[in-house]
């Protein structure tokens, strides 16, 4: 087996149709297999899977439901598989036509790997805007430490995950981010792969667009207290905390909030740095 795809999933009967039915017109000249890593779904889920099994060579389902969490369902995943490498994408996703083949091939080339991830065609426009992803994302690169990418579109290596220690199950945001910064710190670079497309689902309600920024701040605190001894540049201080207040608040007062786009992005900012302030709090973390 060449390739092991790797897909955790929680509740997932209203998306996950989209992702199996593209990986079911996917092609490629080497075996390659679907884990269906079970977080413990309470809906049909997993009839829903059951019908793919024979559209989808190699589908299995294992099941990940002793431990709540992404990560851990990843790491389930991926003990099961057979592939030499492992490539994890999302339920709630979808990937393009030319996708496998195109991550295939890179992974007989490099060891790590991220393709393109589109967020137009499954994502409310206003929603994109929001996040300023017009454009897309691959590996974030030039930001304020090591290269990285998103879980929802990455391929490794079996022998590196497995030294890396799979995902960090006691992280629940920025996993990702930490998976590929220590994969960095062991040698291994991450490489691009832009023909490798994956569509992206984000939530398009401000509720959740709140709610994830949130929880996105908070949980970096935990990668930051991670990295930050291993040479992490000084990311959170009370000084950029005060400041981006002042400034939030500035345009909450000026009437620079017109319409729902402009709302959106200004709950993004405002929970993100609530979420890391409350993160210095939740876990002992002194931004001096």
């Amino acid at each position: 087996m060449k390739v092991s795809v790797v897909i955790p999933c929680l509740n997932a009967e209203k998306t996950i149709t989209v992702q199996l039915e593209a990986l079911a017109h996917q092609q490629w000249s080497q075996a390659w297999e679907v884990i269906i890593s079970d977080n413990g779904s309470t809906d049909s889920t997993l009839s829903v899977v059951e019908k793919y099994k024979m559209s989808i060579p190699n589908l299995r389902i294992v099941d990940a439901s002793d431990r709540t969490g992404a990560s851990h369902a990843r790491n389930v995943g991926a003990k099961a598989a057979k592939g030499e490498s492992l490539i994890f994408i999302d339920a709630d996703d979808e990937v393009a036509p030319g996708w496998l083949a195109a991550m295939g091939e890179a992974l007989s080339k490099y060891d790590f790997i991220a393709g393109h991830n589109d967020y137009n065609k499954l994502s409310n426009p206003w929603v994109v805007k929001c996040y300023q992803l017009e454009n897309g994302t691959g590996v974030m690169e030039n930001t304020y430490y090591l290269p990285f990418a998103g879980s929802g579109n990455l391929g490794i290596k079996r022998a590196i995950h497995e030294k890396l220690g799979g995902f960090d199950e006691s992280l629940y945001q920025s996993e990702d981010v930490d998976y590929c910064w220590r994969a960095s710190y062991v040698g291994t670079k991450l490489h691009y792969v832009p023909d490798a497309i994956a569509h992206i689902r984000l939530r398009d309600s401000l509720a959740s667009i709140y709610r994830r920024s949130w929880d996105v701040g908070k949980g970096g605190i935990l990668v930051y207290k991670k990295h930050r001894p291993l040479g992490m540049p000084q990311l959170v201080t009370w000084k950029t905390l005060l400041k981006t207040s002042v400034i939030l608040t500035m345009q909450l007062l000026l009437l620079q909030i017109r319409d729902k786009e402009s709302l959106g992005k200004w709950l993004i900012s405002f929970a993100w740095r609530g979420g890391q302030f409350w993160g210095c709090i939740k876990y002992q973390y002194l931004p001096l």
